[in-house]
């Protein structure tokens, strides 16, 4: 049987801190969710691997550990923040932002991604999981301090974007395939700056897909 402990910290050491990790938070917190509760049932022995593993057929998947770890790195979590972790999926990035201390609510808009979600988190008093349209957010729940995307968007998120607070953090992976990158937003006031951070690949979110204009 495969030794999740030392897994986890063999992907601290070998993955997240060779990629420009250097957060001890971060690092910290990666270290001690059980990153295996949250992969499906059946792929526990897989939870470690530096790749992006797919959600059963649902056509969606959990970022690899180095991705996740650099872009929760970017929002710059504080003790007290308040969260959105949109596609949570299974909820393991709603469960490092908790240990990170921020108070979390997880979207998901797959109703068995959703329950699998609700029995994972059981116990973790700061996150709350919602079952919904992510393209919507969970607005009754904002304004955020920060807001986490799992999964690609083609389109700016411009209604999550409406839901951060003033000084608010938005990072998701955003493009077109092989030119997608994680992109950091930060809100002043009205505006909405946006700064890509590296080059990054995940499967493409069908909430914020780019509509394609046809000419015949």
């Amino acid at each position: 049987m495969l030794d999740y402990a030392q897994a986890r910290r063999l992907m601290v050491d070998c993955q997240l801190r060779t990629f420009d990790v250097n957060d001890v938070p971060v690092l910290d917190a990666f270290g001690e969710v059980a990153r295996e509760r949250f992969v499906p049932p059946g792929r526990e022995d897989f939870a470690y691997i530096d790749q992006t593993l797919r959600l059963g057929r649902t056509g969606r998947a959990m970022p690899a550990p180095m991705l996740l770890a650099r872009m929760i790195q970017a929002l710059a979590i504080q003790p007290g923040d308040t969260a959105l972790d949109a596609a949570t999926g299974y909820g393991y990035g709603a469960a490092i932002l908790a240990r990170l201390g921020a108070d979390v609510v997880a979207l998901e808009s797959d109703a068995d991604l959703a329950t699998g979600a609700r029995e994972r988190l059981t116990g973790l008093d700061r996150v709350t999981v919602v079952e919904g349209p992510l393209e919507a957010g969970v607005p009754q729940s904002a304004p955020y301090d920060a807001i986490l995307v799992n999964g690609r968007v083609e389109t700016r998120p411009q209604p999550l974007l409406d839901q951060l607070k003033d000084g608010g953090r938005l990072v998701c992976v955003m493009g077109r395939d092989r030119a997608a990158k994680a992109t950091l937003f930060v809100r002043a006031g009205d505006a909405f700056g946006a700064r890509p951070l590296f080059d990054a690949a995940l499967p493409a979110l069908g909430a914020f897909a780019d509509a394609v204009d046809f000419a015949f």
